[in-house]
């Protein structure tokens, strides 16, 4: 597919320029391209941890009452193609390579040198212009305020949570994330000149934080929700943090389809709508719970890990397959996580910025850990750890986002659980 082919090299092209906050060439672009974000409506999902689910779980709930959802998340595990769906379905080849080539035209054409994320969300758009759908749900890449996503002018805006991420880029403190995140509301400005306040729904935040976004809201015209966390919700993503991230879900359904919401019909969409990849059990053609994959990738993560296998699997040790980067806190990782393992397998992919198995070794030893098998990851080796497994528990597979869409590659026709992902063949992994 030579279309397809040029137009992945012209993304992956894009990748020296790393992240580049600001919004002066996505907006370029657009306006080149016929401002396509301006032809559906928009709800964009900010936050530190938990605005991939809480954009699929919306999605879903929208695309039940009958509304043709786009949904733009990031990183993908397999494919590029994952990033951008329309009810469900990922982009298809022929769109992708397509869009990417008229977006790199336009590019020429404005003078200007996007990044890998600004080019995927300009596509994005063009394509939900295409199908013409009624709404996009649009996971932020990066803080909020300077986030090639904001050029979409949405009125409802979902805040997950707030953490230290990316200090460097998006402040040193709760605070100053909370407002960059908030940012991707607009300038006080535009939003008080256009008359239209917008509408934040928070997620897990302090009181302190709360007050502060309730402040930042009002100067802006705009207002704060604080759903209560539901005790109804039934999800297949094992966690109390995925019952907090629905519930915001929930509460933005309402607020978005208003008098056509229905409850009843939100919760059983719930009840099915598994998330790739978070504390996602693979269960197999006779019951079997066979894996649990979860991509924590830092100690905040991890945390809830631990909490949710504390809930879920009271007392119970595991094998567990774990790979990091090396730029995460792994010597925290392990201490959290050791409580809950009984056997270490360390592994890593061919991915570049993987820690080498010598490095997590010595790692776990320090910590009077030891090494039950290690080994380059593939499928192969994913079977040997099983064969090891004698008491018919599940392996647990965590440590990194990378190693999770490994394991979906490795894994995806055997399992009904991640039946999305047949027919895609790896792209680039870089979760720009």
């Amino acid at each position: 597919m030579p279309m397809l082919q040029d137009g992945l090299e012209y993304l992956n092209s894009r990748l020296i320029f790393g992240m580049m906050p600001g919004l002066a060439s996505t907006r370029k672009l657009c306006e080149v391209l016929g401002n396509p974000q301006k032809k559906f409506k928009t709800i964009h999902v900010v936050g530190t941890n938990g605005k991939g689910s809480t954009s699929y779980y919306l999605s879903g709930i929208l695309q039940a009452h009958g509304v043709k959802t786009g949904l733009y998340t990031s990183p993908h595990l397999v494919n590029l193609r994952e990033r951008i769906r329309v009810n469900d379905l990922p982009i298809d080849e022929d769109s992708l390579g397509r869009l990417l080539l008229q977006v790199k035209a336009a590019a020429e054409k404005a003078q200007v040198e996007p990044t890998f994320f600004e080019v995927l969300t300009i596509v994005a758009f063009l394509y939900y212009a295409e199908q013409n759908i009624d709404v996009a749900v649009l996971e932020a890449g990066m803080g909020g305020r300077l986030d090639s996503t904001a050029v979409a002018d949405g009125s409802l805006i979902v805040l997950t949570s707030i953490g230290l991420e990316h200090t460097e880029v998006l402040g040193s403190t709760e605070s100053a994330i909370l407002k960059e995140k908030m940012g991707v509301a607009g300038s006080a400005q535009n939003i008080l000149s256009n008359g239209r306040g917008k509408t934040f729904v928070l997620g897990g935040l302090s009181d302190a934080l709360i007050a502060e976004a309730k402040i930042y809201a009002a100067s802006r015209g705009s207002s704060c929700l604080v759903p209560k966390v539901r005790k109804d919700v039934e999800l297949p993503n094992l966690g109390q943090h995925y019952i907090e991230n629905a519930s915001l879900s929930l509460k933005a359904a309402e607020l978005f389809l208003t008098k056509s919401y229905d409850d009843a019909l939100a919760l059983k969409t719930l009840s099915t709508r598994s998330w790739a990849g978070r504390m996602q059990k693979l269960i197999d053609r006779d019951g079997v719970t066979k894996f649990v994959l979860d991509g924590a990738h830092n100690s905040h993560a991890v945390r809830r890990l631990v909490e949710t296998l504390d809930k879920y699997y009271p007392g119970q040790k595991f094998h567990c397959v774990f790979g990091a980067l090396r730029d995460k806190d792994v010597g925290e990782m392990l201490k959290l996580m050791a409580p809950h393992v009984s056997h270490w397998h360390i592994t890593r992919t061919p991915y570049p910025r993987f820690r080498e198995l010598e490095d997590l070794q010595s790692e776990l030893e320090k910590l009077g850990l030891c090494v039950a098998s290690a080994g380059v990851f593939s499928r192969e080796y994913l079977n040997e750890v099983c064969a090891s497994v004698t008491d018919g528990s599940p392996v647990l597979i965590t440590g990194s986002l990378y190693m999770i869409g490994a394991t979906v590659q490795a894994l995806k026709d055997d399992f009904d659980g991640l039946a999305f992902f047949r027919g895609m063949e790896p792209t680039t992994n870089e979760h720009r």
